[in-house]
């Protein structure tokens, strides 16, 4: 089955059943500066999974594009990724765990509507209970009503079967369905089945979420106003399955990219399971910076533009393993991934149509850094430290820890590109200093990563949302001075001050500015309503409000507006809140700095006093 009639079938499944089909939000959260990137399907549906009423209703379903890169090292195995599309289901206070189960076994085994999986080849894991919630007999129970013998039933613990996005949110202990790939693996014990697990024979396909606590600050402080089901499978997992592949870099997902790969002059360097590796950590990063591009990303030192910039360079470095490459090669292999996804994802066409200019300038920067950085090796080979190889015990030439770590800080040089020139050159890499030198400068980054998002707009504390709606006054008042040309490219508002990243082309003066902070504080005292309204979408668009740069909207969407009549509207934003309800409450409003962001972006932070 190939994987956009999975896709297909399991919107159409759901949909039959009353769900409302939205489309998959950015990448990038919108109003949570906790987290980078949206790496479950549930980020985004945050606000509607706490109470909040949802546009579309209380049954929804969606394909959600999601970035993890926390375990990076483990791309080029089986079965990790970068970028994956997750499938979701959502109950937003409607069914709970009987409709969950029962369509979650359908969709999955049914040959009429669902994907036909054998159904004497899967096995459930419940949770185990602990002391914040009790063992979930229910959901065995109702396994059980749906076919699936008690046998293989297993009841396992929180760190299997109880699902948070971290700590702080909604979350609850979840039942995942497992699949035997080979065919072979019939009857499990527990201690089995976890064995099975381990070596991939049986693979984790689905996971329901029940929804009923919530956690503050890492622990779990009671139960929701309403119960929500929060269900996921991950498309390229399933493509693997129903194509009845090891991985999903062997399925259709990958299968054109993968040939435009092989179809460069290859290098012979390394064992064959070295190159396979290679050729899977460029098809991840190479993917996974397209989609990042497409949805606003920039390279850079911080934030969501340093994951960037890193899967790029380390892209490009494994590239070179396995091709001689020019930037026609690169140009290719995107333009496979936009041929593949660009009708599902539109947002890439534009990407490819601006002649990949964002990616192409750090491939060009990496480039130049690169020959510098392989002029500083050379120096590094004339200094001639001597060490003890401890694999072999023989003397050989050292790469100090230190000089490759200033290597890849000074010239962007991946650790892996300074192993690969000293292997051919017979000399070895300090790496456990590199490792130590490279987690405490990933300490500090974090540590000023916690500092800078502290109180975050997810908290919705008091702070917080005045500052939200001097954002939507902030943007306006860019708008009517500089023209509607300007547009919002991120944001970050903490209770301390707002962060916003727009289009522009050069620095703002201090007296623009002055007039600026006046505009903003003329409507603060004006006492304007602030009014949240549902519409459809066309009608949001005919409006004018404003749209999140490279997000989807469903065919409903919120809209914030600000002003005391329709003929006197400051600003109108597709927005999902909170904001308060009058600008009277805000306070005074003050820039603190104005500065570029990146290439043709400027930021200003600003404070309510």
């Amino acid at each position: 089955m190939h994987s956009e009639e999975i896709r297909k079938k399991f919107l159409a499944f759901f949909e039959k059943r009353g769900h409302k089909v939205v489309p998959s939000a950015s990448l990038i959260p919108e109003n949570d500066p906790s987290v980078l990137f949206n790496t479950a399907g549930m980020q985004p549906l945050v606000p509607y999974l706490l109470g909040q009423k949802h546009p579309l209703g209380n049954r929804i379903v969606n394909v959600q594009k999601c970035v993890r890169t926390g375990d990076l090292d483990d791309i080029g195995d089986n079965r990790h990724f970068s970028f994956f599309e997750m499938m979701g289901n959502w109950s937003l206070g409607d069914y709970f765990k009987e409709e969950a189960i029962k369509w979650s076994y359908e969709f999955l085994t049914s040959k009429e509507e669902g994907l036909g999986l054998d159904p004497t080849r899967l096995y459930i894991t419940v949770f185990a209970g602990d002391e914040n919630a009790p063992e979930d007999i229910e959901s065995r129970a109702l396994w059980q009503s749906v076919g699936v013998s008690n046998e293989r039933i297993y009841s396992l613990g929180a760190d299997d079967n109880w699902w948070s996005p971290g700590d702080n949110g909604p979350c609850g202990p979840c039942s995942e369905m497992f699949y035997d790939v080979t065919g072979t693996v019939g009857e499990l014990s527990k201690e089995q089945f976890v064995e099975a697990v381990k070596k991939e024979d049986v693979i984790e396909i689905w996971n329901d979420v029940f929804m009923e606590y919530e956690k503050k600050d890492g622990k779990v402080v009671g139960k929701l106003a309403q119960k929500n089901v929060d269900t996921g499978a991950g498309l390229e997992r399933m493509t693997a399955v129903l194509q009845g592949k090891k991985t999903a870099y062997e399925t259709d997902i990958f299968k054109e990219a993968l040939e435009k790969i092989k179809n460069d002059r290859p290098k012979i360097l390394g064992s064959e399971e070295q190159i396979i590796k290679a050729e899977r950590i460029v098809l991840d990063h190479f993917r996974t910076v397209l989609f990042l591009a497409a949805d606003g990303v920039v390279p850079s030192n911080k934030g969501a533009g340093y994951i960037m910039r890193r899967l790029l360079r380390r892209g490009i470095v494994y590239f070179r393993k396995i091709s001689f490459v020019y930037l026609e090669h690169y140009a290719q292999l995107l333009d496979v991934c936009v041929g593949f996804y660009g009708n599902i994802y539109p947002e890439l066409k534009a990407v490819k149509e601006n002649g990949y200019k964002i990616i192409f300038d750090e491939i060009n920067q990496f480039q130049n850094s690169l020959e510098n950085g392989l002029k500083e090796f050379e120096k590094l080979e004339k200094r001639r430290f001597w060490g003890i190889n401890g694999a072999e015990g023989e003397k050989m030439m050292i790469i100090l820890g230190q000089d490759a770590f200033d290597l890849w800080q000074t010239y962007g040089f991946p650790i892996e590109l300074t192993i690969e020139l000293a292997t051919e050159r017979n000399m070895k890499v300090d790496v456990p200093t590199f490792d130590f030198l490279m987690k405490q400068h990933q300490e500090k980054s974090r540590t000023a990563s916690s500092g800078m998002f502290k109180g975050g707009l997810a908290n919705t504390n008091e702070k917080t949302v005045r500052l939200h709606t001097a954002h939507h006054l902030l943007l306006a008042a860019l708008q009517e001075k500089f023209g509607k040309q300007v547009k919002q490219r991120g944001s970050n508002i903490t209770e301390e001050r707002l962060r916003m990243d727009f289009v522009f082309d050069r620095k703002i003066t201090d007296e623009e500015k002055k007039e600026l902070e006046a505009q903003v504080n003329t409507w603060i005292n004006e006492a304007h309503p602030v009014v949240r309204r549902e519409m459809p979408l066309a009608e949001a668009e005919k409006l004018g409000a404003e749209m999140e740069f490279g997000a989807k909207y469903p065919d409903m969407v919120s809209v914030y507006m600000i002003g005391k009549s329709d003929d006197k509207i400051l600003s109108k934003e597709f927005c999902g809140g909170p904001h308060v309800t009058n600008t009277k409450e805000l306070g005074h409003f003050k820039i603190q700095k104005e500065e570029a962001s990146s290439q043709g972006v400027r930021r200003i932070k600003a404070v309510l006093e």
